[in-house]
This record gives structure tokens, sequence and C-alpha cells, in this order.
């Protein structure tokens, strides 16, 4: 693997040209969280994979045009567009799934288990998002965030799947759970 210093939203304009489907690690130097995702991540070998890194104590113009408010935030690049993104410090094994284009693994009574593939579509606006979020964290399941402010595609994608345009919604291997209906969560993910 090779890291890509990316120094404005110009430079990864142009290497997204060269290279479409691509990773973005977005930190800021300096902090714990941050230097552990870039570590963690750095570890990762994979020869066909393009990974690039912004720092934005540094690059501030890139951030802002993907709606990413905090750092580190993983983007994921499919076809030059934004796909996905994983917020936090994560460890080897969840960046070598993530990059492998693997699903999630989630430790259970001490066994490797095959955890669901699990999608949140959220909005930076929504209260309810952040619930979601928490309590699929507090339950150790592992999620992609897509935010559909920032992504017409993926929130057109979302709306074809459920048929409802509002935010949290949940996909868990390819069933919707619209708004946080625990109940319905908790079932399908075995919590």
């Amino acid at each position: 693997m090779k890291l890509i210093n990316i120094a404005s939203f110009k430079d990864l304009q142009m290497q997204l040209k060269e290279t479409p489907n691509a990773y973005l690690l977005l930190y800021k130097s300096g902090s714990d969280a941050s230097d552990c995702a870039l570590s963690n991540a750095s570890k990762t070998i994979n020869e066909e994979l393009v990974f690039m890194a912004a720092d934005v104590s540094k690059v501030r113009d890139i951030h802002g045009e993907f709606g990413v408010k905090s750092a580190p935030v993983l983007l994921s690049y499919k076809k030059g567009e934004l796909s996905n993104s994983y917020k936090g410090c994560n460890d080897v094994s969840f960046y070598d799934k993530i990059f492998a284009q693997d699903y999630f693994v989630s430790q259970a009574d001490g066994e490797e288990q095959v955890q669901k593939r699990v999608t949140v579509y959220s909005s930076p606006s929504c209260s309810w998002c952040g619930t979601l979020k928490k309590h699929l964290d507090v339950h150790g399941i592992r999620y992609q965030e897509i935010n559909i402010a920032s992504n017409q595609v993926a929130a057109e994608e979302m709306v074809k799947k459920s048929g409802k345009q509002g935010v949290p919604q949940t996909d868990i291997n390819g069933q919707m759970v619209v708004g946080f209906d625990k109940a319905k969560l908790n079932s399908l993910l075995g919590i």
C-alpha cells in the first residue's frame, strides 16, 4: 500500500480522476484518535489499494466539501464519488476488512462470528440518527454510515430500498428498518 498525501481538494480531485476507487483518511495530527487511525490504517497492506491521507489542520478545503465535521474519518470513493464514511480510530483488522471489501466481524463469547452487513443512512441534523448509532456502538455492532445529505445517489438508493425518505434508516443484510425501531433492530441483529 502506498500512502499518498493530499494537499488540497483540487489535489484530491486529480487523484480521483487517475484512481476513482480509493480511500481518504481525514485526520488531525497530534490527536490521539487521528494518530491511531492513521497508524492502524497504514499497517494494512494491499498492493492494489489507493490510500490517501489529509491532515485537516493543514488542508482546510476538503472536509467541508463532504460535510465532514470530525476527524478522524475514512472516506471511501467508488467511481470517483463518495460512497461511505467510517468514523474514529478502528483496529487494524477493521481497516483490513474494509480494504478487502469484506464485511465486518464481531467478537462474541470469545469466538469469531460473521456479523450481518449493517448500513446506517443518516444526516448531520438528525438527532435520532445519533441515538441509533450510539445504540449500535454500545452493542458492538459495526456499521457503515452513509451521509445522505452529501451523497444524493445514496439518498436515492435508500428511497428505492425502503420507499421512505426520512432518516435514520438501517439496512441489515438487505432488510430496511425505518427510524429508530429498537425492537426490530435488536431482533434482526440478535441483540
